[in-house]
């Protein structure tokens, strides 16, 4: 189950992230919102200080009289902003704004100035300047500040900010990672089950997922594919032991009659008392029968290769003997001139041993060989090389004949090939006798390629791993 710890560490991973970049992007926000709250031109809409400042430099004094800048007069009547000056010894009001609110006082205590300073007048939230040792107050509309009036903080408490919010944020996230953990704990409890029955689907093994919790639905499917699956096995099961069964009684059945056609088809060929036509129609049937007979043994092994019920018998073989015995096996049999062998191999092979079953392997090439007579009627040469590939011995098997289609190359290396065609003499297609090959050399674990050679031809190459030795 390395999936579940995979998925559970790359969701801790996400939600990790999705933290970080969370509290970056409130951090920038912040920055931004503060930058524009106290930054850029004064205005009461950026600071209320500034705005204040800024009104009292621009004021003028003439024989005892303040006089403000007409546009920042008009500005701050536009902005709903009164204003008043209260002069530093009288404590009186010496210059207001002709939008001043009628309740507001013309006389200012020191217990007045203190509490303007800090808050209100009346309600409206208030800011002040200097004006050549004069006092300027500025009044907002009474919508537009909240003004904290006796602000006061533990000097303990603000040189412990950073460690606080360290505390607050680690709390935050452990909360989190608990709430994320917690639920992904229940979500993973329903999801193991289902990965598990996933799992078994191809392997056979159809047990039961409980159906239960926020995947029931998912987990009723999965055992709905189950049971057809299963269904499915038992019925290809049966299809298959009785092709396999059919392939041995038709095997069985026709040995006996098909050897007494090929014994009697061989008195014919010998008997004088025969035309030469009739001698020569007896060889026929004796060359049709012994590739029936050939076919039947094909299909018989090639059923027992793939239920496993050929028994194989391993042992340490020498390549290079082998191979060599099957070409001179070809050459004794009075090998038509028109299909030469050439054989190749590199020095040092004739210690290269391999675990193989013999018979079996000898089978494998002696196919091979077969096919690129079988299938170049005009003749060919038929090149056979052994060589050493690493830890593996290499086997190849190449005619300059014909050669096969592409499509026919797909079927070969891509599938299990069945019957390509077959003509009206029985000739054998490339498709059982290759499979036959194939399934020899899985056997062996190994593996062949089926190729076209630079001449146009067919190739086959076959890689068998080599006993190791020490």
């Amino acid at each position: 189950m390395k999936s579940v710890p995979k998925f559970i560490s790359r969701s801790i991973g996400l939600l990790v992230l999705s933290i970080l970049l969370l509290l970056t992007a409130n951090a920038i926000l912040a920055i931004v919102i503060f930058h524009q709250q106290f930054s850029g031109e004064a205005s009461y809409n950026s600071s209320p200080y500034k705005y204040t400042q800024k009104i009292a430099n621009h004021f003028t004094t003439t024989n005892n009289h303040y006089e403000l800048d007409e546009s920042y007069l008009e500005k701050i009547e536009a902005d709903h902003v009164w204003g008043i000056i209260v002069d530093e010894k009288s404590q009186k009001v010496v210059w207001q704004t002709d939008n001043l609110p009628e309740n507001i006082p013309q006389t200012y205590s020191l217990a007045d100035i203190s509490d303007l300073t800090l808050g209100y007048i009346k309600g409206y939230p208030t800011y002040t300047g200097e004006v050549d040792q004069d006092l300027l107050i500025l009044g907002f509309p009474k919508t537009s500040y909240w003004k904290m009036m006796t602000p006061s903080w533990s000097y303990r408490f603000i040189a412990n900010v950073p460690q606080i919010l360290l505390v607050v944020l680690t709390v935050n996230i452990i909360v989190i990672l608990f709430i994320y953990l917690w639920f992904s704990g229940r979500m993973v409890r329903s999801v193991v089950p289902l990965v598990e029955g996933i799992k078994n689907l191809p392997t056979g093994l159809h047990e039961k997922v409980r159906e239960k919790g926020p995947l029931s639905e998912v987990a009723e499917n999965i055992n709905q594919t189950s049971k057809v699956l299963e269904e499915q096995e038992k019925q290809l099961s049966k299809k298959e032991a009785a092709r396999a069964d059919w392939i041995a009684g038709i095997s069985h059945d026709i040995r006996t009659p098909l050897s007494m056609i090929v014994g009697y088809a061989s008195q014919l060929t010998d008997r004088s008392s025969l035309s030469k036509q009739e001698r020569g129609q007896a060889k026929i049937i004796l060359t049709q029968s012994q590739k029936i007979k050939q076919l039947v043994d094909d299909l018989n092994l090639s059923s027992k290769l793939e239920y496993s019920m050929q028994p194989i018998h391993l042992a340490k073989v020498n390549i290079l003997s082998l191979v060599r015995q099957v070409i001179v096996e070809f050459i004794n049999n009075n090998l038509d001139e028109k299909y030469p062998i050439k054989w190749h191999y590199e020095e040092g092979l004739d210690r290269s041993t391999i675990e193989a079953d013999q018979k079996l392997l000898q089978r494998a090439i002696t196919n091979l060989v077969q096919n690129a007579i079988d299938h170049n009627p005009n003749g060919c040469t038929i090149d056979v090389a052994v060589k050493k590939d690493q830890e593996n011995v290499r086997i190849m098997i190449e005619d300059n004949g014909v050669g096969v289609s592409d499509n026919q190359l797909t079927e070969l290396n891509h599938a299990s090939p069945t019957l390509l065609s077959q003509d009206a003499k029985l000739e054998q297609a490339h498709g059982l006798g290759l499979r036959i090959v194939r399934q020899i050399i899985e056997v062996h674990k190994g593996t062949i390629a089926f190729e076209e050679n630079k001449q146009g031809g067919f190739s086959a190459i076959i890689i068998i791993p080599e006993t190791q030795t020490g």
